[in-house]
């Protein structure tokens, strides 16, 4: 989870939201990635999809069977569904996230017993230090803004 934080700090410093994530097989980091949707323009750039995707390129297949993801914040349900369809064995987060997450939060995708997988799930990792990644970087935010702002009469 460390690594995960390590890249979501990345993705603060370019200015995207800062979340993290790692796909892990057989004990050797196979994809890694973090937000992109900002700097690429693209609705899909999370840091989930980014790493997923360079794990299925790795293995030259769209499956990641046995592997597992490491992420900083609760999926969403475009990020949970993906990792439903990678077949990804095992999900590790930190934070939840109150307002989007499809794991425990608002869904529970990853476990749903309607669809073809479902992953073992670990929740609450680093929770703390991922979370305040997210809060550092949104109050940042609101304070440039806010000195940006001009009064109107």
């Amino acid at each position: 989870m460390r690594e995960a934080l390590r890249l979501a700090r990345q993705a603060a410093a370019r200015g995207d939201v800062p979340v993290g994530a790692l796909v892990v097989r057989e004990g050797v980091i196979v994809g890694t990635g973090f937000n992109t949707r900002e700097r690429e323009h693209d609705p899909s750039g999370h840091a989930e999809v980014v790493a997923l995707r360079e794990a299925c390129r790795a293995a030259r297949r769209w499956r990641v069977d046995g592997a597992t993801l490491y992420v900083t914040l609760e999926p969403c349900p475009m990020c949970a569904g993906a990792l439903v369809n990678a077949r990804v064995a095992r999900l590790v987060y930190g934070a939840r996230d109150a307002k989007a997450g499809a794991v425990r939060s608002l869904y529970e995708i990853c476990d749903d017993p309607r669809l073809n997988h479902r992953m073992e799930v670990v929740e609450g990792v680093l929770a703390e230090d991922c979370a305040q990644v997210l809060k550092d970087f949104f109050a940042a935010a609101r304070a440039r803004k806010k000195a940006g702002e001009v009064k109107r009469p």
